[in-house]
Parts: C-alpha cells; sequence; structure tokens
C-alpha cells in the first residue's frame, strides 16, 4: 500500500514539476525531487527514468549529484515564493494561516539558503 502512495505522489509530482515549467505560480524543481524521493523508495525504474530524463533531469541532477543550486535558481524560488506567501496572507484574514504561511516560508527559505550553491553557469 505505501508503495502505491508513493508512485501516486511521485507521478504526482512531476506533473506539478512539469507544470511549473510553465506556470511561474508553480516551483518545478521541488516537485522534481519530491518526485525523485518517491520513485527512489518505490520503484528503481521510475526513478532512473526521471534522474536521466533529457529534460527534467538536468533539474535535479545537480542537486542529487550534491553539486548544489545554482545562485538563479535560489533566488526565483525565494522570490516567487515570498511573492505568493505575500499575496496569499494579504487575501487571507486568518491569523492561523497567516503565521502558518509566514513560518513555512521562513523555513523554506533558511533551507534553501542552506543548501551549496552551484558556482558553474548552465
Amino acid at each position: 500500500m505505501v508503495r502505491y502512495l508513493l508512485l501516486a505522489t511521485g507521478w504526482l509530482s512531476v506533473a506539478l514539476g512539469v507544470a511549473g515549467i510553465f506556470l511561474p505560480v508553480l516551483p518545478t524543481t521541488p516537485f522534481l525531487l519530491l518526485a525523485a524521493a518517491c520513485f527512489a523508495r518505490s520503484s528503481p525504474r521510475f526513478h532512473h527514468w526521471l534522474v536521466n530524463h533529457p529534460k527534467l533531469g538536468p533539474w535535479i541532477h545537480d542537486y542529487l549529484s550534491g553539486e548544489g543550486i545554482p545562485l538563479k535558481g535560489k533566488v526565483y524560488a525565494i522570490g516567487l515564493m515570498w511573492a505568493s506567501i505575500g499575496l496569499s496572507c494579504y487575501l487571507v484574514p486568518l491569523f492561523w494561516a497567516r503565521a502558518f504561511m509566514l513560518t513555512s516560508a521562513v523555513l523554506v527559505s533558511a533551507w534553501i539558503l542552506k543548501q551549496k550553491t552551484l558556482r558553474r553557469l548552465r
């Protein structure tokens, strides 16, 4: 049962990651990393397919190989996240929801900034 849940989460993450390539509101890399993690635990075949995919693989290869995240990717991810969180906080009047969104944004920003920065340009 867990394997099927991981597979479903992996494929949903791939779909959201691909949509994120075209939609500026959705981040691409986090969804593809989640898909890779789900596939690594549920299907070596799908994990291999995703990591070695000619279009999707480069989005996650540098992170998985330990090389880091490109500076442009960090700036893009943090900027879009804070823009969307800011808009959401403006639109949502509930204090607890605002607190949750802001706390999440701070923690995710800290995690992204803590990751190694890829120095070479692609």
